[in-house]
């Protein structure tokens, strides 16, 4: 056999990354310990699961999927245009929003720029930037969050994209609207500033900045948003971002055909019509929040005040035995060392029996000390 390297033969930025690291799967843990009755609180998804509407669209799909899909997603795109007010030429969709993230990087960003990103900021930051040999600047946080001063100070010739989530995960961290706007202002407009709204619908609406309107005065500002969240689609896998009509005709040239399914564009469609299950979700959400937020306070647990649908606990230099502990007790929540915060555990909000059930098992295992 000739001698093959394939490390050697790989470009030096996918070589120095690693792979995303998903919450642990209901079916694994079964698996390696036998355990039924899991709760699974680790990957930020939604515990109502998937709207009605949603189930019967999808149900009246399922004979047409030997034909492929619109690859232009006509109805999907129509319906966020005429949602957020803006042309359909602005919507660009993605495989979930990690994939229109990652389009926007390899449309603007080559090897000899730099990305700028918050600690603790989402990974698929870096790591898409990485794998296009692109400079990572990671930006140290302030009170987990964002320092938007610190990554103005950050920005010279070879910056090219910013990425902010807002809220941000794994924080759940917030920047006020108006500081926000303040911050776009002093962008220069050769840095593309992509705002990750993934968790934007759990953000109180008086909260909520009007991040779309601003497209129109800023240029350079492109937002992402998923239906992987409060939609409860994170099985489908189903985002988009909305832009200046030229980024997104950029995207739209590199962007895969068919890079939304058939079942996706459907369920996404359905989802943006049931008004009444999104807002049970949020209801939900916020209902989870108050329980999670009473627990941490009575036992004394520091946790970072949470915008999203997720909580993460400082629970001190035992973080990951304290995680396999609760896997041994069908609990699944998600540490996040991976993010430089090794004393605390990442926890979804799921519904009141599930959030229970977590509360119930950090009370046991604090018990057997």
């Amino acid at each position: 056999m000739r001698d093959f390297d394939a490390g050697q033969l790989a470009l030096p930025g996918i070589r120095q990354l690693q792979p995303y690291q998903a919450g642990k799967p209901i079916e694994e843990l079964e698996r390696e310990l036998g355990l039924t009755n899991i709760v699974k609180l680790a990957s930020n998804e939604n515990p109502l699961g998937v709207s009605p509407m949603v189930q019967k669209a999808l149900s009246e799909k399922v004979s047409s999927l030997a034909r492929y899909p619109d690859a232009n997603g006509f109805y999907l795109k129509s319906a966020l245009a005429d949602k957020y007010n803006v042309k359909v030429s602005q919507v660009t969709l993605g495989n979930g929003s990690n994939d229109v993230l990652e389009l926007l990087a390899r449309t603007y960003v080559s090897a000899q720029n730099e990305v700028i990103f918050s600690q603790h900021a989402f990974v698929v930051y870096p790591l898409v930037t990485k794998a296009i040999g692109a400079t990572p600047v990671a930006v140290p946080a302030v009170d987990y969050g964002h320092d938007l001063d610190a990554m103005l100070t950050a920005i010279n010739d070879r910056t090219r994209m910013i990425f902010i989530a807002n809220p941000n995960n794994p924080t759940g961290t917030f920047i006020a609207s108006d500081v926000l706007h303040a911050f776009l202002a002093k962008v220069p407009a050769h840095v593309l500033v992509v705002l990750d709204e993934a968790y934007y619908e759990y953000v109180a609406e008086a909260e909520r900045a009007p991040s779309i309107q601003w497209i129109e005065k800023f240029p350079n500002l492109v937002v992402s948003r998923t239906f992987s969240k409060a939609y409860g689609l994170a099985g489908l896998r189903a985002g988009y971002a909305i832009s200046h009509p030229a980024v997104a005709d950029l995207m739209n040239r590199i962007r895969q055909p068919f890079n939304m399914n058939e079942l996706a564009l459907t369920a996404a469609m359905a989802a943006l019509q049931d008004e009444d299950f999104l807002q049970r979700s949020v209801a939900l959400n916020r209902e989870g929040m108050a329980q999670l937020v009473a627990f941490c306070e009575h036992q004394g647990l520091n946790f970072i005040p949470s915008h999203g649908n997720f909580l993460t606990i400082e629970v001190g230099n035992n973080a990951e035995e304290l995680y396999n502990k609760l896997l041994h007790k069908g609990v699944i929540v998600r540490p996040v060392t991976g993010y430089e915060l090794p004393r605390h555990l990442r926890v979804s909000i799921g519904l009141e029996s599930e959030n229970q059930t977590f509360i119930d098992a950090m009370i046991a295992i604090a018990n057997e000390k």
